[in-house]
């Protein structure tokens, strides 16, 4: 069934700007952030229609997780019409990269990395940060790779900033390694038991440069 969004020709044409215009897809057709994590998970930026039949036939997608919801941006609209057009299950759930993702956002997280069907993407806007936290957890929960390892997903080379806002992403796996280090415990286990997201919440200071770099340079979600 096709999006009201797009169900007129004048529509699509407005959609279509927006996706390139507003929504920054001009950027992402000459740098899609597309990274294979193992297991059949790929992480990418917002994926444009012609990406997405390219991973699909490359790659055999048969899932994409979209980090961003369900949003008014045209990309979502042609994002979900390219999915239904080539039998692809398009998951959307969003997450944060300014706030401590919550235990409900987690273990959300890993019911889906359960029961997907794979080979999958995971996606955010530009593929820096929500898709980095992603791309730690299903390193942790779906492949077992210790937090410490799994982390690196959340790097500057993916367009990542520690010093911004979305520093309280690394914030939250540097308090499990911590946690870990004075009394082992499994990741899962401390999310559950002992993780205090309003406490990191509280703590977590970020730089007023790196920010506007993020912001309102970059745009970032």
């Amino acid at each position: 069934m096709v999006s009201d969004a797009l169900a007129t020709p004048g529509r699509r044409l407005r959609a279509w700007l927006d996706m390139h215009l507003v929504d920054h897809g001009c950027v992402r057709a000459l740098y899609s952030n597309f990274h294979d994590l193992g297991g059949g998970m790929y992480r990418s930026s917002q994926p444009s229609p012609a990406q997405i039949e390219r991973y699909h036939r490359r790659h055999g997608v048969r899932s994409i997780i979209n980090l961003r919801g369900v949003h008014d941006y045209g990309s979502y609209f042609f994002e979900e019409e390219a999915c239904a057009r080539l039998g692809v299950t398009l998951h959307s759930v969003k997450l944060y990269s300014r706030t401590p993702p919550s235990v409900e956002e987690i273990l959300r997280m890993d019911a889906l990395f359960s029961s997907i069907a794979y080979p999958a993407l995971l996606h955010c806007k530009s593929g820096a940060d929500r898709a980095g936290l992603a791309a730690v957890l299903y390193r942790v929960l779906r492949l077992g790779h210790p937090v410490a390892e799994a982390r690196r997903e959340l790097d500057w080379r993916y367009g990542h900033s520690r010093h911004a806002r979305t520093g309280v992403l690394d914030c939250f796996f540097d308090s499990y390694l911590t946690a870990n280090a004075r009394t082992p415990i499994a990741f899962l286990d401390w999310v559950r038991t002992v993780y205090d997201e309003d406490a990191l919440k509280a703590e977590f200071r970020a730089g007023r440069w790196h920010n506007m770099l993020i912001d309102r340079i970059l745009a970032r979600e």
